[in-house]
């Protein structure tokens, strides 16, 4: 019987933890997207203010939710205005700019890595070689009128007699004279036709194929590419031997640091999970809820590299953003080889700890005096700074209101297109999050939108019935059959498609 009892009471209390979450999921859920401080952001606020907003912003699930972060952001340093709060912890800080922080440390470090390596002199005999994939040229162009379309037979065969005709009368003497005269490189007049020292892949393909070919000081014949018929002549040792010299060194470094990640790559066994692609993609749409994520992306010889880390190196590389909406739609194959990247920042992130390798002091407070600073303009920006608040607000209660309706009042502004739109740095809003509570709910987004879009199409069937009716026919058009010759609603063109306009050949880079 006693037996029977404690089931009975553990089966009530299960049902009593399963309302309770019902009841959770069918009011605060459903209703609320966001929690900031001690303020809510409805379905119908977030909906009205997309679907509302006066500045060209889509209606997407993307933008609900950027907007719904931005609020959460607005809120928590509206929340700390009021109990005034400078966020001046300086370990907040630390934690917030780690990524910063490491990032500087991991530079310092393959800065003193990149002393040891031996890398060869700029040679007379490594130029001649094009060593390090680097050529030097001038050049006079013969071009089309407009290298973005096929040239006609009848243009080719002109500028093909021409380009002749100015290749028999070039000489090194006399080359940057005819650059000036005949090239129609727009950069011809002022660097008499040269393009100084560049990459061979920096180039079209026929451009660098034959700059390849010749001989230092030696000019072509006539080369035909996608801008017209270039006539070149590779510079010679003397000509090029400053600027060689420069970009030889720093490509025989990247070669030497390539083949340092390369070793250490193989002397740390590192490894990247195969479900690796698929982790960081959700975390990419979410990255808030997932910078504490311990979920293991690599492993390596000491070590691994969690979604956490991932984060925080993807948060010290801009742009931060852009590379987060990119993630989702990438490939895996190209996930797996970023995923290895960063889990090598992270190995060495670990050598720059055995070397002892930090942030000097001073850096470290000029940060922190950037901080405070940044504190304040935010303030200002809401019109949320203590002072502001103290003069119309008595107590703790009072500010907290005076301050949420600011910042709400701001966000109407912006996306109403009155001020510009502002959201809170990255570091800034690590730390606001860390100290005070927010949250997003991902079926309140998804809500929010659906009342966006019957509020935008709402708005947008508004203005075309409030649109003036043309008085004028179309021209070209007449009536429809039975319809009166004027009042009618004018159609909207056609798409044409765009026509080439004419441009000027530019120097053979690849677009």
């Amino acid at each position: 019987m006693r037996s029977r009892s404690l089931i009975a009471l553990a089966a009530a209390g299960t049902l009593l933890t399963a309302c309770d979450g019902l009841k959770e999921a069918l009011t605060a859920h459903v209703d609320v997207v966001a929690r900031a401080g001690s303020q809510e952001l409805s379905v119908t606020r977030l909906g009205d203010l997309l679907g509302n907003a006066k500045i060209q912003v889509p209606v997407t699930r993307e933008n609900a939710a950027i907007i719904a972060d931005i609020w959460t952001g607005y809120q928590q340093m509206a929340y700390a205005a009021a109990h005034g709060d400078s966020l001046n912890d300086k370990k907040a800080i630390d934690q917030a700019l780690a990524p910063i922080f490491n990032m500087g440390r991991l530079q310092k470090f393959m800065d003193s890595i990149s002393k040891t390596f031996k890398v060869d002199s700029a040679t007379e005999s490594a130029y001649n070689q094009a060593s390090g994939g680097l050529l030097a040229a001038r050049h006079i162009l013969i071009g089309y009128k407009n290298p973005s379309v096929p040239p006609s037979t009848v243009e080719k065969d002109s500028l093909r007699k021409k380009a002749d005709q100015v290749r028999a009368q070039v000489t090194s003497a006399n080359f940057a004279d005819m650059a000036k005269k005949y090239s129609t490189d727009p950069s011809a007049a002022q660097n008499n036709g040269s393009l100084g020292v560049f990459q061979k892949g920096a180039m079209v393909a026929a451009f660098s194929n034959a700059t390849a070919m010749l001989k230092p000081g030696e000019i072509s014949q006539p080369v035909e590419s996608q801008f017209g018929f270039h006539i070149i002549q590779r510079l010679t040792y003397a000509d090029a031997q400053k600027d060689f010299a420069g970009q030889y060194t720093q490509a025989a470094t990247r070669v030497a640091d390539s083949a340092y990640m390369a070793q250490t790559e193989a002397n740390t066994a590192l490894q990247v999970k195969d479900n690796a692609p698929a982790t960081i993609k959700t975390a990419a749409k979410e990255f808030t809820k997932h910078r504490t994520d311990k979920t293991t992306l690599a492993t390596f010889k000491g070590g691994e590299l969690t979604v956490a880390e991932f984060l925080g190196w993807i948060e010290a590389t801009p742009p931060q953003q852009q590379i987060m909406q990119r993630i989702p739609a990438a490939a895996d194959s190209q996930l797996k080889p970023f995923v290895k990247q960063i889990a090598l920042q992270q190995i060495l992130l670990k050598r720059a700890d055995s070397a002892h390798i930090d942030v000097p002091p001073e850096q470290k407070a000029n940060m922190y005096n950037e901080i405070g600073q940044l504190v304040g303009n935010v303030w200002q920006a809401l019109r949320v700074d203590p002072k502001m608040l103290a003069d119309s607000a008595k107590n703790t209660a009072e500010k907290e209101r005076l301050a949420a309706s600011r910042v709400d009042n701001d966000l109407d502004r912006m996306l109403a297109g009155q001020t510009q739109p502002m959201s809170i740095p990255l570091p800034l809003k690590k730390m606001l999050d860390a100290k005070y509570e927010s949250s997003v709910n991902s079926a309140g987004v998804d809500r929010a939108l659906e009342r966006a879009q019957k509020v935008r199409a709402s708005a947008d069937s508004a203005r075309a019935a409030n649109q003036p009716k043309s008085q004028v026919p179309i021209p070209g058009m007449g009536a429809p059959t039975g319809a009166p010759p004027t009042g009618a609603q004018p159609q909207p063109a056609q798409p044409q498609p765009a026509q080439p306009q004419p441009t000027k050949p530019s120097t053979p880079k690849k677009p």
